[in-house]
């Protein structure tokens, strides 16, 4: 409800500003900024390593509809799917990260850390399924079985989940293909459609097609080139060695350095190992070291050190350990995918990781608005009041707690479409964390919206998570109404980030 302003009755903005936000507060939290899970000074690392893709390589999202569109073309000429198909287009605003898909009912959803479906981000094709059919879908509730979930490298028996930036246009086609399916009344096996799409865009990195753009044009692709030479320069002139162990080619990884760091490039990396295959590079330990030289030719030869200006192609993390001795904490990894890049160096070799999440930028913006802060706020006092006031069950005051709630949800919608129309923040559902944040927290000691935010911190900076309430805590908390302004860097703090 929002009261009307009277003499004695302030109007909803008021209350919110006069006795719900913190001063200067909600419009803090800065996007330029890492963010901790876990305590880590840098001062104890001596070895940083990186992925390629989407860690020191960002990409423009001028690159997905390309992906798409090669994709969809596969499917109708060689899969020969209907020519109905190639009418759709990519939405950039569709989907999001980190969404599961349940194979066998068609159906891209947002579930949160306790494996409930978040109602109202549930979609077959392009169109959302309503609720009580969600429910109804899942055996008379939200909730979706352990069993059925994604395993650990984010693949169930009939669930998987979208972890990396490259499945945004495979989300999208599969929305779009389902859609023409259902709206032209095609039957078709709901497995056999979701793996010809899956390797539909598999083959356009298999073939190398997104390999060819990105190296015509790599001014129009490849974004914070710049950035990515001035971390390693600045890493290197501080006495860190540098590795770099990514999936994609010597040939496009050379292009791709060359034009942001240099022709020299190599003299940064102490290792430098391609077509890694991750994650089982991590956890196979039956692939040897292959040397490649200048033209990309294979050698022969047995392995027995890996030499700094060198290029090597396989391989696997334990041959790694022994032939470089970096282990355990003094080495800290990024990567851009939580599961194939990060999870088994944090839990099965104590390493350090760093995530790099670019929509953590535009989230962090969207964060920083006024109508983010009043609406999240107001949510904050109604949902209190709810807890409260309930004990009072008279006719007019259940009726007070309906609309209450009422509104609250609506609020609630309002949110969420701040972020995504369809599925909301990445991060959370509406009041929990989103599986993909738990993931987050979990294969994660650090997070940020790209590796050049390492520019804005001293080489022996240490980074301290907050101290976050436990629920049995929150009395001792209750100052800070607006949920996460609290947890990370202020501006003001740190005036010499961009």
């Amino acid at each position: 409800m929002c009261p009307r302003k009277t003499a004695s009755h302030p109007t909803q903005e008021e209350l919110v500003r006069t006795y719900l936000l913190p001063p200067e507060v909600c419009s803090l939290l800065n996007p330029a900024a890492i963010y901790a899970n876990n305590e880590i000074s840098l001062r104890d690392v001596e070895v940083y390593g990186f992925d390629y893709d989407y860690t020191l390589a960002q990409y423009s999202d001028t690159l997905h509809p390309e992906i798409f569109n090669a994709a969809r073309d596969i499917l109708v000429e060689h899969y020969k799917y209907p020519e109905g198909i190639r009418k759709y287009d990519y939405n950039p605003s569709f989907a999001i990260r980190g969404l599961h898909y349940d194979i066998q009912k068609s159906l891209l959803m947002k579930i949160d850390a306790f494996h409930y479906v978040q109602l109202g981000t549930a979609y077959r094709g392009l169109q959302p399924v309503p609720d009580e059919e969600v429910i109804e879908l899942y055996g008379g509730t939200q909730h979706v079985p352990l069993y059925q979930m994604s395993g650990f490298y984010g693949k169930g028996p009939s669930i998987k989940q979208f972890m990396d930036i490259f499945s945004l246009p495979e989300m999208a086609l599969l929305s779009c293909v389902v859609d023409h399916f259902l709206g032209h009344g095609l039957e078709f096996d709901q497995a056999h459609l979701y793996k010809d799409v899956t390797d539909a865009i598999r083959d356009v990195h298999v073939k190398g097609l997104m390999y060819q753009w990105i190296a015509r044009d790599m001014e129009k692709y490849i974004l914070r080139g710049d950035e990515t030479f001035a971390v390693l320069s600045r890493l290197v002139a501080h006495g860190k060695q540098l590795f770099l162990i990514t999936n994609s080619p010597f040939s496009f990884v050379d292009k791709g350095m060359r034009h942001m760091v240099g022709p020299d490039w190599r003299q940064l990396f102490d290792v430098v190992i391609v077509q890694a295959d991750k994650p089982s590079f991590f956890t196979d330990r039956r692939k040897p070291f292959r040397k490649l030289d200048e033209k990309g030719s294979l050698h022969w030869d047995r392995i027995t050190r890996l030499e700094k200006g060198k290029i090597y192609r396989q391989g696997n993390l334990f041959d790694f350990l022994r032939l470089t001795e970096w282990r355990g904490p003094r080495v800290l990894y990024f990567g851009d995918h939580l599961y194939s890049d990060l999870a088994d160096l944090m839990l099965r070799h104590g390493w350090r990781t760093g995530a790099i999440i670019p929509e953590l930028e535009r989230e962090i913006r969207i964060i920083n608005t006024e109508q983010y802060m009043h609406s999240l706020t107001w949510q904050q006092a109604l949902t209190g009041l709810l807890e409260r006031m309930q004990t009072y069950q008279d006719a007019e005051s259940r009726q007070v707690l309906a609309a209450w709630m009422k509104e609250r949800q609506e609020l609630r919608c309002v949110t969420k479409a701040l972020f995504n129309a369809q599925f909301g923040s990445i991060f959370r559902t509406f009041h929990n964390p989103t599986y993909f944040s738990r993931r987050l927290v979990r294969f994660s000691d650090l997070y940020m919206a790209s590796l050049s935010c390492l520019l804005n911190y001293r080489v022996d900076f240490t980074f301290y998570p907050r101290r976050t309430p436990l629920q049995h805590e929150a009395p001792l908390w209750m100052d800070q109404l607006c949920t996460g302004c609290m947890k990370t860097p202020f501006l003001g703090d740190m005036a010499h980030i961009r």
